[in-house]
C-alpha cells in the first residue's frame, strides 16, 4: 500500500509538484500538468499526453525530447479536466498544432475532446489518437473499445520520434495510428493496489491466484488461475498475443517486434528479468525477431503487484522511429540529452471572469443554487467510502474522490458567483466548470455539462419557477447524453435522469418542491434498480457480470444529492 502521503485527498498535486522539482531539467509546471522546459531548434507537432495520476513514468515521466511536449495529470486514476488538457497544450505548442494521445477511457474521451474541440475553436490545428492495446477489454473485431495501457509507450514513442523530425500533424497523427494498429498488450495481477489513505486494496485475489486482464485503474481481471511459474506466466501472455496478428501481418514468423515487459507497481526488476528470459524464448521458438526490448516499470498502477507484456509488429518506418533518441525524466535512448535553453512558457494569460449583478430575483435562485451545492457537498462527504467501494466492484474505485472534489470546487464557486451578486444561470454556470474542472474523470465532465446546461437554460433574467425547472433539467439531460452516449439500461447515471426527469416534468405544475418530492422517490428506485442491469459503457464495462446486483456508483451518487436537495428546500 501506499504509506507516505500528507493530505491523501492533495497527493496527486504534492506527487507532481515535486516531480517537477526533482527533473527540473525536462519539465516545468504547467496548469494542469507538465511540459518541456527545454526548446528544440525547430518547431514541432506538440504531442500532449496524459491520464489519471498514479501511473508513473506514464504520463509525466515521458515528457522530454523526442517523446511528448506535455503531459496533462489527472487525480489519481481520474482523467484530467478539458481545462488541464487546453492549458498543457497551449503550453507545449509550437504553431505547429497539437497531437493528443491517451488511453481509451470514457473519462478522457470526454474532456480531451472538449478540449480540442477549443484548440481548433481558436485556430490551432489538433488531432486525436486514442490508444487500445488490451486485448483483454474487448474481441478483435471491436478494437475501438478497448482499453489504452502499457501499450501507449511504442505509440507515444513513434509520434514523438516523427515530431522530432518534422513531420506535420497529419503525419504525425497517422503514425501513432499505424503504432497502435499494430501494438498489442495483455496484463496480470497477483494483489490490487491501494488508493492513498484507504484501508483496503480496490480488490484482492486469493492466495496463491492470479488475476488475468486487469486494467491499470484497479479494474479486477476478467479471470482467475493459479500463479503460474514465470515459464508458464511466459506462455500465458506471449501466445494470445500471437495469435492476434495485424491484419497486413499473415505470420509471426520472420517477423520484428517490440516487446515491452511492464511492472504495474510492485513486481521487481530481478523478478521481471526472470520472466522476461522465458518471453524471450518463446518469442525465439515461435521465429519472431525481438527489436530494443522495453524491461522495467514503464505504466504503473500504484503499487500494483502485476506484470503485462507488450508487442509492438514492426514495419520499416516504426522501426527507425523506435531506435531514434530520446531524453526524458524516466525514458532515455540512443544518448539524447536535454537541450539546454529554455523555451518560453506560452501558456495564455489568465482570463478574468466578470460576473454581472443579476436582477434580485435570479440572485436568490444564485443562493439557493450555493445551498443545495451545501447540501451535495454534506452528501458526497459522508457517503465517499461506500460510493469508492461500489466503484471497486468493477472499475476504479474513485468515484467518491472525484464526487467529492468536484462538489467542493462547485460550491466555492456559486460561492464567489453569490458574492458578486450574480444570478441562477451563471451560478450553475461557474459550478459547472469548477465541477469538470477539479474532479476530472467521467462523472467530473458529465456533472460539468449537465451543471453549464442547467444554467444556460435558466439563465439570470429571474428566480426560476418549476416550469423553468423543468425545461432546465430537460436541457442537463440531453446535454448529458450527448456527451457520454449513454441511453437508459446502459448502466449509468443516465438511469436516473431520464425517470427523475420525467417525473418532475410531470408533477410541475404543482410547484418545484412538490415536484421534487415527486421526482426524488422515482430517482431513488431508478438507482437501486441499476443493480440488475450490465453495464454497457466506460470502464465498468469487461467486468459486467461482477458488477450484476451492485448498484452503479454514478446512478447512487446522482439519486443521493437529489434527496440532499429536496431535504434542503423542504
Amino acid at each position: 500500500m501506499t504509506h507516505l502521503a500528507n493530505d491523501p485527498t492533495r497527493f496527486a498535486d504534492e506527487s507532481a509538484a515535486g516531480f517537477a522539482r526533482a527533473f527540473a531539467p525536462w519539465v516545468r509546471r504547467s496548469s494542469g500538468g507538465v511540459v518541456r522546459r527545454t526548446a528544440e531548434e525547430a518547431s514541432q507537432v506538440a504531442l500532449v499526453i496524459g491520464g489519471g495520476s498514479g501511473h508513473y513514468p506514464a504520463f509525466a515521466g515521458l515528457v522530454g525530447p523526442g517523446l511528448a511536449h506535455g503531459a496533462a495529470m489527472g487525480n489519481l486514476f481520474a482523467s484530467p479536466s478539458a481545462q488541464q488538457v487546453y492549458a498543457v497544450a497551449m503550453a507545449a505548442q509550437r504553431g505547429r498544432g497539437v497531437l493528443l494521445s491517451y488511453g481509451n477511457y470514457a473519462g478522457d474521451v470526454l474532456h480531451f475532446d472538449q478540449a480540442q474541440a477549443r484548440l481548433r475553436a481558436e485556430g490551432i490545428p489538433c488531432e486525436t489518437v486514442l490508444v487500445t492495446d488490451d486485448i483483454s477489454s474487448a474481441p478483435p473485431d471491436r478494437r475501438d473499445l478497448r482499453r489504452g495501457i502499457a501499450g501507449g509507450l511504442v505509440v507515444y514513442k513513434a509520434a514523438g520520434a516523427a515530431s522530432a523530425e518534422g513531420r506535420p500533424l497529419d503525419e504525425v497523427a497517422r503514425i501513432a495510428r499505424r503504432a497502435n494498429d499494430r501494438t498489442r498488450t495483455l496484463g496480470v495481477a497477483f494483489g490490487g493496489c491501494t488508493l492513498p489513505g484507504a484501508g483496503e486494496p480496490l480488490f484482492t485475489v486469493p492466495s496463491g491466484r492470479m488475476a488475468v486482464g486487469m486494467g491499470i485503474h484497479g479494474e479486477p481481471g476478467i479471470d482467475e488461475t493459479d500463479v503460474p511459474t514465470a515459464r508458464e506466466l511466459a506462455g500465458r501472455l506471449v501466445d494470445p498475443l500471437l495469435a492476434e496478428l495485424p491484419d497486413d501481418l499473415p505470420a509471426a514468423r520472420g517477423a520484428r517486434a517490440v516487446a515491452v515487459l511492464n511492472g504495474l507497481g510492485s513486481v521487481k526488476y530481478e523478478e521481471l528479468f526472470v520472466l522476461y528470459g522465458a518471453v524471450a524464448d518463446r518469442l525465439e521458438a515461435a521465429g519472431v525477431a525481438v527489436v530494443e526490448p522495453e524491461v522495467g516499470e514503464l505504466v504503473t498502477s500504484l503499487d500494483m503487484a502485476g506484470v503485462s507484456l507488450t508487442l509492438c509488429w514492426l514495419d520499416e518506418e516504426l522501426e527507425r522511429l523506435w531506435h531514434a533518441g530520446a531524453s526524458t525524466p524516466a525514458y532515455r535512448k540512443g544518448g539524447a540529452t536535454p537541450p539546454a535553453s529554455e523555451r518560453p512558457t506560452g501558456e495564455p494569460a489568465g482570463r478574468t471572469q466578470i460576473i454581472k449583478v443579476a436582477p434580485d430575483g435570479s440572485r436568490r435562485g444564485a443562493a439557493a443554487v450555493r445551498d443545495a451545492l451545501a447540501a451535495a457537498v454534506l452528501t458526497v462527504d459522508a457517503h465517499a467510502d461506500e460510493l469508492g467501494r461500489l466503484d471497486a466492484v468493477a472499475g476504479d474505485g474513485d468515484h467518491g474522490i472525484g464526487m467529492r472534489r468536484g462538489a467542493h470546487a462547485a460550491l466555492d464557486a456559486a460561492g464567489r458567483v453569490v458574492a458578486a451578486g450574480g444570478g441562477t444561470g451563471t451560478a450553475l454556470r461557474h459550478a459547472g466548470d469548477a465541477w469538470a474542472d477539479r474532479a476530472g474523470g467521467t462523472s467530473g465532465a458529465l456533472w460539468g455539462v449537465a451543471l453549464r446546461a442547467f444554467g444556460e437554460s435558466v439563465g439570470d433574467r429571474a428566480e426560476p419557477d418549476a416550469a423553468a425547472l423543468a425545461a432546465a433539467v430537460d436541457a442537463a439531460v440531453a446535454a448529458v447524453v450527448a456527451a457520454g452516449g449513454a441511453k437508459v439500461g446502459d448502466k449509468t447515471m443516465v438511469d436516473v435522469l431520464v425517470p427523475f426527469r420525467d417525473a418532475f416534468r410531470a408533477a410541475a405544475s404543482e410547484g418545484a418542491r412538490a415536484a421534487l418530492a415527486a421526482a426524488v422517490p422515482v430517482a431513488e428506485h431508478a438507482a437501486r434498480s441499476t443493480a440488475d442491469l450490465l453495464p454497457k459503457r466506460g470502464r465498468a464495462r469487461p467486468h459486467g457480470e461482477r458488477s450484476r446486483g451492485t448498484p452503479d456508483a454514478g446512478a447512487t451518487s446522482l439519486a443521493l444529492i437529489l434527496r440532499s436537495v429536496m431535504e434542503a428546500n423542504a
